[in-house]
């Protein structure tokens, strides 16, 4: 018989990657500078999560938002996502990870797109760990888009309209097929959502540190995890359920 997953553990983690610039900044360096330091931290996340056995991890990498952003910045970003594929690839596959991008993919050059889908494919396989990568994302859209895909099976006769519910509307959001989100990490002292992962955060446990993402280590992720673990997650029920079974 397979052992029982770790409560205290989470199967699903997903942290918004703040504080790039203003890393930079302290070091009076451009905003890129920031965004290149912050690769060494999102590789000590996918360690953090192979060691851990952690079975899904979400980045949020790229929002909808951030095409507001300098264009000289956005460009930066897009070639920096050209070289990590590159570069990340095959270590990622190595480790058996599976690497996915998440989010409107037509807004992306074409080259850039072509990337992503290669790396999806070379990786489908692989089982250690999910790497979910959000680019061009916003929780809002997710929920949209799902609510658009469930209107198309409902036209081609699928399903009726009236048999709509949340379990049939969260089979077309982005990450339907991993596990629920358990533990949400912000980094970079700011204490918001930032319109990401809206339907799956419901029940998601909620973690902020005021470390910039260029210095979050495998340490910093531990005392997330460590803070998890000692919460009571109830989902509704009491706590005298909890301790019963």
């Amino acid at each position: 018989m397979a052992a029982k997953p770790d409560a205290r553990v989470p199967r699903h983690l997903a942290i918004v990657m703040d504080g790039n610039g203003r890393w930079a900044k302290q070091r009076l360096r451009p905003r890129t500078f920031g965004h290149h330091a912050g690769q060494k931290a999102v590789k000590e996340a996918v360690e953090f999560c192979l060691r851990r056995g952690i079975a899904s991890l979400t980045l949020f990498a790229f929002s909808s938002e951030n095409w507001k952003r300098p264009a000289t910045e956005v460009s930066a970003l897009m070639e920096l996502f050209l070289k990590a594929l590159d570069k990340e690839v095959d270590e990622l596959d190595g480790n058996g990870v599976r690497i996915r991008f998440v989010g409107d993919l037509a807004a992306f050059a074409p080259e850039l797109r072509a990337r992503m889908l290669a790396a999806m494919d070379r990786t489908a396989g692989n089982a250690a760990l999910n790497m979910n990568v959000a680019v061009n994302y916003g929780g809002r859209w997710d929920i949209a888009n799902a609510a658009r895909l469930a209107a198309e099976a409902i036209a081609r006769g699928e399903f009726a309209a009236g048999d709509l519910d949340e379990a049939r509307l969260a089979h077309y959001t982005c990450l339907a097929d991993q596990p629920p989100l358990d533990l949400f990490i912000r980094t970079g002292g700011e204490h918001r959502v930032s319109n990401f992962l809206l339907w799956q955060l419901a029940y998601a446990e909620l973690y902020f540190t005021d470390t910039l993402w260029p210095d979050v280590d495998q340490a910093c992720l531990a005392e997330a995890v460590d803070d998890y673990a000692r919460r009571e997650r109830r989902f509704g029920r009491t706590g005298e359920q909890i301790a019963t079974g």
